[in-house]
């Protein structure tokens, strides 16, 4: 009984932590609508927005090449 609560718990955990996330789409100037898992982070040093991809790659791309980031 206790495990199945410890399980149970912990399938909520992970639910509530995943409903958190929210996902962006990148327009770029070329057109070209990139699609990523949470929310872009710019290093304004380098000027260039880091994002995870829908298969979970890590991916940067130069800020101006970026038109708009909205929210899915």
């Amino acid at each position: 009984m206790k495990k199945t609560l410890m399980m149970a718990g912990a399938a909520l955990l992970v639910l509530g932590l995943a409903g958190c996330a929210s996902d962006y789409v990148i327009s770029t100037k070329d057109g070209n609508m990139l699609l990523t898992n949470g929310k872009p982070e710019l290093d304004k040093s380098t000027g260039l927005l880091s994002y995870t991809d829908e298969q979970g790659n890590k991916r940067q791309i130069n800020n101006d090449n970026v038109s708009q980031i909205m929210k899915r």
